[in-house]
């Protein structure tokens, strides 16, 4: 069963847009470049169909993205979206590539391109209608954070640089009786290729999972820090399953004067509040409880914290909780990614506060950097 948003239709109305526009131009520029003999206006039609390609893979990826959760797929669909963004990006290498291999038999074995006013205009106008073309797709899929449609929209900006160098090109033809077709063809295919390798790897990236914005894992603490009862929220986790699903787990402080019941009550209000506001489900919420009763003890986390963060591969200390009864002192660090050896961090952090406390038996947890 498909879900209908208003994101979809908005992704698919906008990629039939780009199918007939590029439909339409791929038809002129293959007449105009078949009868000039240009083969540089031919490879440009063959990259407005491959545009035309992109735009149906993006309306297939966004219908298949938007079924419902099942059994096998408990999280959704979302990812298949990430999965069409690679296929464009294989389409424009695709494109590249042959373009490429047209171009160099052009220069072994060149034809004298036969261009008429008539074809030049009509090159011309696709140069703007690609440019506006691109820029309103790109400007949707940024709206609705589509990868298929911002990875069209730069195509087709791309598409129009390269109409315009043929204009150039048969520019220089007319006036200087130079042809550049076969070798502008190359060019193009490189840049064609180069644009393919970096979309590709964008992709591959999101797929294998990338770390959560910045912005994003700011705005959900700030939002958790709000409630008086939150000393600070930590470790913050958000796996991404397609553009704008996440679902995520938090550690948050809290005061050990805290009882089950108000922890139960706070958690279920955090939860609701962070999927209203951000659209993401925290599927857990741990806690760490900070001592309050007793002064030494926060002396002793005021001290601990100094020691810590004294070392510059530390980014952070939270979760410490002191046991004067059982001799526990427990904490959790954060360590830079930076780091030449994160284990040795630890280890020199570790000696450091043994040092410090060494009737206490020390439990350190050292996190990943994920947010």
């Amino acid at each position: 069963m498909m879900k209908e948003t208003g994101r979809g239709k908005i992704i698919i109305r906008t990629s039939i847009i780009g199918i007939f526009a590029n439909v339409f131009l791929a038809a002129f520029k293959a007449v105009i470049g078949l009868t000039s003999s240009s083969v540089a206006i031919v490879m440009d039609a063959v990259n407005n169909l491959s545009d035309a390609a992109s735009s149906i893979i993006t309306i297939v990826g966004t219908k298949l993205a938007a079924k419902e959760a099942d059994r096998q797929h408990p999280f959704g669909y979302g990812r298949v979206e990430y999965l069409s963004a690679m296929i464009i990006s294989l389409l424009v290498l695709y494109a590249g590539i042959t373009a490429f291999g047209e171009s160099v038999k052009k220069i072994i074995s060149p034809d004298t391109p036969d261009y008429s006013a008539v074809a030049l205009v009509i090159v011309a106008v696709a140069v703007a209608v690609k440019i506006i073309l691109g820029r309103y797709v790109k400007s949707v899929g940024e709206k609705v954070n589509s990868d298929s449609l911002i990875n069209s929209g730069e195509d087709a900006v791309m598409d129009s640089v390269i109409s315009a160098s043929t204009l150039l090109a048969a520019g220089i033809y007319l006036i200087f009786h130079i042809s550049l077709e076969a070798w502008l063809g190359a060019v193009i295919a490189l840049v064609i290729i180069k644009s393919g390798f970096g979309m590709l790897s964008e992709t591959v990236s999101k797929i294998l999972g990338e770390r959560a914005s910045a912005e994003l894992a700011g705005e959900i603490k700030k939002t958790i820090n709000s409630y008086p009862e939150v000393n600070g929220a930590y470790d913050l986790v958000l796996h991404n399953y397609g553009p704008d699903s996440y679902n995520g787990s938090i550690h948050i402080e809290v005061p050990d004067t805290v009882s089950a019941d108000e922890l139960d009550k706070l958690i279920r209000r955090i939860t609701a509040e962070v999927m209203e506001k951000h659209n993401v489900i925290l599927t857990a919420i741990g806690v760490y409880a900070y001592n309050t009763k007793d002064q030494e003890a926060a002396a002793a986390r005021d001290r601990v914290s100094e020691i810590v963060i004294a070392h510059p591969d530390v980014l952070q200390m939270h979760g410490f909780y002191i046991d004067k009864v059982e001799k526990v002192m427990r904490f959790d660090i954060v360590v830079s990614f930076s780091a030449k050896d994160r284990q040795e961090v630890c280890r020199q952090v570790f000696e450091s506060v043994q040092k410090e406390y060494p009737d206490y038996k020390l439990q350190i947890a050292m996190d990943l950097d994920l947010s």
